[in-house]
């Protein structure tokens, strides 16, 4: 006798026992019809008269004929087995993109630059900070602050930057979002004069630049960023020594290459490792203001102690959706 409250089938299913071995198929309904059959319906549906006419009035129209060749239902399966069935409605369709991808196998070779505000002194004043960032090495290679974004304080950068580091024609791929400075004119002829490949993030997508992103939210993160600048001053100091620090330390590190990229291990023992210096563009007069005082960053963070194993390559990738350039991935080796 069961116990109350068992089920029984579940006591049914325990005394049969479990079931061995692959399922069987399920058998043919008696009415299905054959391969001729079905062959013959798909005749139709190739037939001259009915090839701008919808399943249902392939059925009606032998039927009117005094002839029945199959369901309606049956129809639309022999037509969906022979891929020969669609969305007949105007619908947007989102085909599978290929991934492009832009490999990094040394320094010099991928760089991603972007720009972010930093607060002022007073309401509605920011301070516009350039970073250039090696992807490979997560090096900073060039930096500046300025009062406004400006199309020729960028191409003044970038030329500075290129030329310090000495890159060749056809060396460099430089990656950007795609704001007004990096899509403007004078950026696109000075990359094109400099033999150099622009490449720009998706249109509406926010998260394809990764590395410059992930740069700026470590710079305003730190315990010691203050809410506001008392001056430019105050933030080309600060962002001076971040850059100076994250350069000989972070990216040493983290990544196991030298903050500044030599071409011998020779040379990068014996030369110096400078943090970079940022280019002073003309200034707005502004009024200075001590930011002693000022509070720290609401929303801080201590940083993390924790290392990376080295990293071998870095590539740009792209996620699904339509494709206008590659954009920035990671590839670490585990």
């Amino acid at each position: 006798m069961l116990p109350s409250g068992y089920p029984g089938a579940s006591h049914y299913r325990r005394l049969r026992g479990g079931r061995h071995g692959p399922p069987r198929t399920r058998p043919a309904p008696p009415r299905t019809l054959s391969d001729p059959e079905r062959a013959a319906v798909l005749g139709e549906f190739h037939a001259e008269r009915f090839v701008d006419t919808s399943p249902a009035a392939v059925y009606a129209t032998p039927l009117d004929e005094g002839t029945y060749l199959a369901s309606e239902r049956t129809m639309y399966r022999i037509l969906a087995a022979n891929v020969e069935v669609r969305e007949r409605r105007d619908q947007l369709r989102h085909p599978s993109y290929a991934r492009p991808e832009l490999l990094a196998t040394g320094p010099r070779e991928l760089f991603s630059w972007d720009i972010t505000k930093l607060r002022g002194p007073a309401k509605r004043a920011h301070y516009h900070l350039y970073v250039i960032l090696d992807v490979f090495s997560r090096y900073v290679p060039g930096w500046m602050v300025a009062t406004h974004e400006s199309a020729v304080l960028a191409e003044r950068l970038i030329a500075d930057t290129v030329e310090k580091e000495g890159i060749e024609p056809g060396q460099l791929t430089i990656h950007a979002d795609r704001g007004t400075s990096m899509r403007s004119k004078p950026v696109a002829l000075l990359l094109a004069d400099l033999g150099i490949e622009r490449s720009h993030s998706r249109p509406h997508v926010s998260d394809d630049n990764p590395y410059s992103e992930a740069q700026f939210k470590t710079l305003k993160y730190r315990r010691d960023f203050p809410d506001r600048f008392g001056s430019i001053e105050d933030a080309r100091a600060f962002c001076g020594r971040f850059f100076t620090c994250t350069t000989r330390s972070t990216a040493t590190a983290g990544s196991g290459f030298s903050p500044r990229p030599m071409s011998t291990p020779a040379a990068r023992r014996s030369s110096p490792r400078p943090g970079p210096s940022p280019l002073t563009p003309p200034t707005r007069p502004i009024p200075s203001v001590s930011s002693a005082g000022l509070p720290r960053h609401p929303r801080c963070r201590a940083p993390s102690g924790s290392t990376r194993p080295p990293r071998r390559s870095c590539h740009l990738s792209m996620k699904k959706g339509r494709l206008s350039s590659p954009v920035i991935g990671t590839r670490t080796s585990r």
